[in-house]
């Protein structure tokens, strides 16, 4: 078991230059990559004093609240006892966990949500689950798990998030609407697209999506970092937030998903799964000043944060 980090560990202020101007009048909310179970460093991060002591601000998880990290059980319920203050997103590690207690998937062998689905309070776990959105839009900032595509604007973003909530998730039959809609195909977006159809390319978009090939559709193969993929030099496949003509390029987005990616701090581009559960750190950002903290899986892992993005302040 790695050792509980002490806090306060990591704290950075970041000068980027955003233009909306709705961050002028934003309370303070901490915008938090994918946990996956890692119960140890979400309390840590929980206990930093810019957070303990600061009751009133929000919480904005990413995505991945559970899975792969050994605290998975704590961690949802952890989060849940946080009421109002938090809002949690889907991502796809928490829908495989909706999915197995659905029935037709089956557990990995590097799962770590038995606890959650073998525990007495097991429905209590799951109807909270499948009763998170799968998009955030506030403040000028645009919550999703792993991307958006081309085509989509934020309020079609949402508009679509909603639709798969409410006619898959939030459905009497959701267990077999779940069921429906896995699977990769198609790959790209068509308004045209109905039904089932429609809500599979949906929910691979807010919760899978990487690369993506220049017209828009989807690569699920691959998920290291970008600069490797084997035609990425080529300029024929791009991450999502890189392609040309991206309606959401003035849209601020704060996404997960992506360890190899890695922490990405952009004007309009927040990327925020820094790998905590393999040992990297867990990311929270405060999205009105940009201010970052970060909690190391392990007490003596802490490495010197790169000086092309970030300027370290004393904590």
């Amino acid at each position: 078991m790695p050792k509980k980090p002490q806090t306060p560990t990591i704290t950075v202020q970041i000068d980027a230059n955003r233009t909306h101007a709705d961050t002028l009048t934003m309370p303070n909310i901490w915008a938090i990559g994918d946990v996956q179970g890692c119960y140890d460093q979400l309390e840590s991060l929980l206990e930093h004093p810019e957070i303990r002591d600061d009751p009133n601000c929000k919480l904005w998880f990413a995505g991945d609240i559970i899975n792969r990290g050994k605290g998975s059980l704590k961690t949802i319920k952890r989060i849940m006892e946080l009421g109002d203050r938090a809002i949690t997103i889907l991502g796809n590690h928490d829908i495989h966990c909706l999915a197995v207690a659905a029935g037709f998937r089956k557990e990995h062998s590097t799962d770590t949500i038995n606890g959650i689905l073998k525990s007495k309070y097991r429905d209590d776990y799951i109807e909270w689950l499948r009763h998170r959105p799968l998009a955030h839009y506030e403040y000028g900032h645009l919550m999703v798990h792993a991307g958006v595509m081309q085509t989509w604007t934020a309020e079609k973003t949402m508009e679509l998030a909603e639709e798969v909530s409410k006619k898959v998730l939030r459905s009497n039959s959701w267990q077999q609407k779940l069921a429906d809609v896995f699977g990769n195909e198609p790959n790209y977006w068509d308004d045209s697209f109905k039904g089932s159809k429609r809500r599979r390319v949906v929910i691979n978009a807010l919760t899978r999506m990487r690369m993506c090939h220049l017209n828009g559709s989807m690569d699920f193969a691959y998920k290291g970092a970008p600069q490797l993929h084997p035609f990425h030099h080529e300029e024929n496949v791009l991450p999502w937030f890189e392609l040309p003509n991206r309606k959401t390029a003035d849209t601020t987005i704060v996404f997960g998903h992506w360890s190899t990616l890695g922490l990405l701090i952009r004007p309009h581009l927040l990327a925020l799964d820094t790998g905590c559960v393999w040992g990297g750190r867990l990311t929270a950002i405060r999205l009105n000043d940009r201010k970052l903290i970060q909690i190391p899986y392990f007490e003596d892992s802490v490495e010197a944060l790169s000086p092309k993005i970030w300027t370290v302040k004393n904590s």
